[in-house]
């Protein structure tokens, strides 16, 4: 599913416009963002929580020539899925 396809979905789900189910879906996806980029978990009980975490700098190696380089340190986000979401899909 895409996020056109979610779009749709929620539209016809919530007998709302498709203009304003973009809306919804775009809100949920910019909140979600803003508080991660703030350091804060979102925590959607049952379906699963997102979070950030620091990972550190350290030296990797270019595949092609073999050159050793450094990796910068860098804000990765993690998903970590909820009992239901796990559940439903089993």
């Amino acid at each position: 599913m895409n996020k056109t396809e979610l779009i749709d979905k929620v539209a016809k789900e919530s007998a709302l416009s498709k203009a304003a189910a973009e809306q919804v879906v775009n809100s949920v996806f910019t909140a979600i963002a803003e508080a991660m980029k703030t350091g804060d978990k979102v925590t959607l009980v049952g379906f699963g929580t997102f979070s950030t975490s620091e990972r550190a700098a350290r030296e990797g190696r270019n595949p092609k020539s073999g050159e050793m380089i450094n990796i910068p340190a860098k804000k990765v986000v993690k998903f970590k899925a909820g009992s239901k979401l796990t559940d439903s899909v089993k």
